[in-house]
């Protein structure tokens, strides 16, 4: 637990933020452990879902997300750190939502922050094409939550120590990530 404190309060939230309301919480995050089991097999190709496509409720969630996707994109949980299937890998290719398929990183913005968790310093398109930001004020501070744009599934926080050219370090949980390695997006 203090990890993850100590690995995502070093740094002040950056970002664009949208709310509905001015004033809104986040619930607080929770820490689950993470398997390496996936929702979408290794060897299909993810195309991203149409809105329309998106499960509507909580019990179709459930059906199409482990339980540990499931309560990372749909309860904004943390996977513990240094336990994520892409926290240490350097596979080329893109890194899509877990619940939709959405492109959201690629593998030449990953970089090793030291914090247990994937980290890049750059999303695909600009910001709020694929990946959109809010408030989050759990846990007693101010940060700034990343979500996938096209099925709001959490993915983790922003923060401003990162490298250059943007000085952003996109700390993501490995269980909110389908990686397309660059070779499976060829066939």
């Amino acid at each position: 637990m203090t990890v993850i404190l100590l690995g995502c309060q070093s740094a002040e939230p950056v970002g664009t933020v949208t709310t509905d309301e001015p004033d809104a919480t986040s619930t607080p995050v929770t820490v689950t452990p993470v398997s390496a089991e996936s929702s979408i097999k290794d060897s299909e190709r993810i195309t991203p879902m149409s809105t329309e496509q998106l499960p509507q409720t909580e019990a179709e969630w459930k059906a199409r997300l482990t339980p540990e996707q499931f309560d990372v994109l749909r309860k904004h949980g943390t996977e513990r750190a240094f336990t994520g299937e892409y926290a240490e890998t350097k596979t080329p290719g893109t890194y899509r939502c877990a619940g939709c398929g959405e492109p959201l990183f690629d593998a030449a913005t990953k970089f090793d922050s030291g914090t247990g968790w994937p980290s890049f310093y750059d999303v695909i398109g600009d910001e709020g094409e694929h990946v959109e930001t809010q408030v989050d004020s759990s846990w007693f501070m101010k940060r700034t939550e990343v979500h996938c744009r096209n099925c709001e599934g959490h993915l983790g926080h922003v923060f401003n120590d990162g490298p250059a050219p943007t000085g952003l370090r996109y700390c993501i949980n490995s269980v909110s990530l389908k990686l397309e390695a660059a070779d499976d997006a060829n066939q």
